[in-house]
């Protein structure tokens, strides 16, 4: 028998354990229930005692009560068996039991021990751990434990993964054997900071790999930590950002490219909403980012094409791609713009379009250059054919106005036929003025090209420009003393300003009293006001003289400013003929420039751009006073048109010169090769077969150094004769002609040899 005070020394310490303990007969009824069971179970002692345990077990363990006192009944022991029990108030909890016979002094079995602990923590810890060591095992980053030497504990897949080593290699090896040449105290700086508690977060470095190549790892080290709280080791995170770090470089490569283009890139949602704008987008369209994300790209359609943008995203949607389409768009300041638009899908990483790139390019200057050739090759092509038709009427002309001059010489004053040749004269010369505008038009007029002050040209014929348009029509002048001088031939600029004014005055109705406003300035003109220009795209940045004239009449929308240069073309009424054509042609053959602005209602004005001279101005020449001609002298006219040959012959003989003819350079040549000094002077057609006009000069100045050449052409006297520079050419005769005016070119450079 054990003492009462052995008895109550054990009853203390079932009392004071943490463990439930309890006592039941070998059919599962409580005889006994500590304070901790109560604690454990949630049952007081006088609500447990004489009940039987299954009021603790779930339905579904039932069959562990009757297997644990079959165990008991046959003198088992039951050890660390861990089940599941419930509490009085349904919750079921986690408990390891010890279950054991008691045996009276007999050794019979009379009763049962059953010890139990609550493990519900430990199993909840343990639970952690392996979820823990499941994340641990199926990340891709290196995580791995060492001790405070650096000397490896754990080693995970992921490490595996991330240097090539296996857990098997690398369990007791130090740390430093993953370090590259050239960072050998890294690690023993690491290990230090954790030594002192510190913590080493995201440091990008660099590690070697098994095959001895080198990775960019990101890593994060920390202490780990005993009960005590005291640094048992270390926990050493390691990521691969190799790839990261390529990709964040061709990101920020593709940032820097956004950020510089000039072209407008943009993102925006399925539904036109405005993600991103780049510094590209803000100088095409005037808005900051600040301004339009967030906003619905419609705020850039103009007026005419409100469906325009939801057209596009439609076809976004269905995986389409819009590329180099050309359209409309508008600022913020409401100008819009000529813009080429590539649009494409965003897919996220399952293909799936959530968004739409957008890039813009500002195509407004383009499309002027564009449309701006076009004119001056349509400008040009015109010119050509313009100019092969003056060419080839005025050597019809020549026939004509050479025989109807001769005639008028012959017949008396008294002869009915004279008036009907005079009448041909007439047309005649109207045809010729006919051929000139053409010419002009083609850029091959007849210059006489002198330094030229335009104020003080505009000046003088200041009153016939007057007495040329409308009495409605007040003229006022602006024009600015002392210009600099242009070389220019007057009399065409006399045309330019006489066909600009009278075009500005016929722009005033006639019910309406207006102003015809022409003024002169000198600017500085650069390389994109040039580009703005009609034809002026040839020409270089410097200083221009400017005639600018501006009238208060109807004014003009853009498409007849388009076609206001075409011959024939009128807003007024059919067959007005050549004059702002012609007005081109003269402006285009002095090197110079034209600009429009008008809008309708609100009037017209041109502005012509001459480059600056640096020469001084001479008076503007009056026609030469005539001479009486009378010379025997033997003229060599050399022209492949047989009238031309006729006409001349009886000209110069009219007024006493000997005729000798060529129809072509090569038997011209022949013929003064046979003549030699007999030959006074010749008249040399520039454009003939067989021999050009060039090159019969050539020869025939090799023949005779001193012969008088005079060429003559249909085509302007700069045009024609710049080849013949410094070669000794004596004079220009420009087609059409009269007999008057043959000879005394003749006679000019026969007397010039004379004095």
């Amino acid at each position: 028998m054990r003492s009462e005070q052995a008895v109550a020394h054990i009853a203390a310490i079932i009392e004071g354990s943490d463990d439930a303990v309890i006592s039941k007969t070998p059919q599962g009824i409580i005889q006994s229930w500590n304070a901790a069971a109560t604690r454990v179970y949630g049952y007081e002692a006088d609500e447990a005692i004489g009940r039987p345990t299954t009021m603790m077990i779930p339905d579904d363990r039932l069959h562990e009560e009757t297997d644990i006192l079959a165990r008991i009944a046959r003198g088992e022991r039951v050890e660390h068996f861990e089940t599941v029990r419930r509490r009085k108030d349904g919750s079921l909890v986690d408990v390891s039991l010890t279950i054991s016979p008691i045996r009276n002094g007999q050794g019979v079995i009379e009763g049962v021990s059953q010890i139990a602990r609550d493990i519900s923590e430990r199993k909840r810890i343990d639970q952690q751990l392996m979820r823990m060591a499941a994340i641990i095992e199926s990340t891709d980053d290196a995580v791995i434990s060492k001790t405070l030497e650096g000397r490896i504990l754990t080693w995970n897949s992921g490490a595996q993964r991330l240097y090539g080593y296996s857990e098997a290699e690398m369990i007791g090896q130090p740390m430093s054997l993953l370090l590259p040449e050239g960072r050998p105290d890294e690690e023993t700086e690491i290990l230090d900071r954790i030594a002192r508690g510190e913590t080493v977060e995201h440091l990008d470095t660099v590690r070697r790999k098994k095959d001895g190549s080198a990775i960019e790892v990101s890593l994060t080290i920390s202490p780990i930590l005993d009960r005590e709280g005291r640094i048992a080791g270390v926990s050493h995170i390691a990521r691969g950002i190799t790839e990261r770090r390529r990709a964040h470089r061709q990101l920020q490569q593709f940032a820097a490219i956004i950020e510089s283009s000039e072209d407008a890139i943009i993102s925006k949602t399925l539904d036109g909403t405005i993600l991103t704008w780049n510094p590209g987008a803000e100088r095409t369209y005037g808005y900051s980012a600040e301004e339009v994300i967030g906003r619905s790209m419609t705020i850039l359609l103009p007026p005419d094409r409100p469906d325009e943008e939801a057209e596009i995203l439609a076809r976004i949607a269905r995986g389409d791609r819009v590329a180099h389409f050309e359209t409309t768009r508008r600022r913020k300041s409401g100008e819009v713009i000529d813009v080429s638009l590539t649009i494409s899908p965003i897919r996220d990483a399952t293909g799936t379009i959530v968004g739409a790139s957008h890039i813009s390019r500002n195509v407004t200057e383009r499309r002027k250059l564009d449309e701006q050739l076009r004119h001056t090759q349509k400008l040009e092509s015109l010119g050509v054919l313009a100019g092969g038709v003056a060419h080839d009427f005025n050597n019809l002309l020549v026939g004509i106005m050479g025989n109807t001059s001769l005639a008028l010489e012959v017949l008396s004053t008294d002869n009915p036929a004279r008036t009907l040749i005079r009448d041909a004269m007439n047309a005649s010369e109207r045809a010729s003025h006919l051929t000139r505008q053409l010419l002009a038009y083609a850029g091959k007029g007849r210059f006489v090209v002198e330094p030229v002050d335009l104020s003080s040209l505009v000046r003088e014929i200041s009153n016939l420009i007057q007495a040329s348009i409308p009495k409605n029509v007040q003229l006022r002048l602006d024009l600015r003393p002392g210009m600099p001088v242009i070389q220019a031939d007057a009399s065409q600029l006399q045309q330019i300003a006489m066909n600009l004014v009278i075009n500005g005055a016929e722009a005033i109705p006639e019910e309406e009293n207006g102003t015809v406003l022409v003024t002169t300035g000198v600017l500085q003109i650069d390389t994109p006001y040039l580009a703005g220009t009609v034809d002026g795209t040839h020409l270089t940045p410097g200083t221009y003289v400017s005639l600018e004239v501006h009238d208060t009449g109807r004014g003009m929308d853009e498409a007849t400013i388009a076609r206001i240069f075409d011959p024939f073309f009128t807003t007024k009424f059919t067959g007005r003929g050549l004059g702002l054509a012609a007005t081109l042609g003269i402006i285009r053959g002095h090197k110079g420039a034209i600009k429009v602005y008008s809008r309708p209602g609100k009037g017209t004005t041109f502005k012509v751009l001459f480059p600056v001279s640096g020469d001084r101005a001479r008076p503007i020449p009056t026609a030469p006073p005539s001479h009486l001609l009378s010379n025997d002298e033997l003229i060599l006219v050399v022209d492949d048109e047989e009238v031309i040959r006729k006409t001349a012959k009886a000209m110069l003989e009219r007024y006493g010169y000997s005729v000798v003819l060529a129809e072509n350079g090569k038997e011209g040549v022949e013929l003064l090769e046979v003549l030699g000094d007999k030959v006074q002077a010749v008249v040399l057609d520039m454009t003939m077969p067989l021999m050009s006009g060039e090159e019969a000069f050539s020869q025939m100045r090799r023949i005779r150094p001193d012969i008088k050449v005079i060429l003559s052409s249909g085509y302007n006297e700069v045009e024609t004769i710049r080849r013949f520079t410094g070669k000794g050419l004596a004079g220009f005769l420009q087609k059409p002609y009269s007999s008057a005016v043959l000879a005394e070119k003749v006679a000019s450079i026969l007397g010039e040899r004379s004095q």
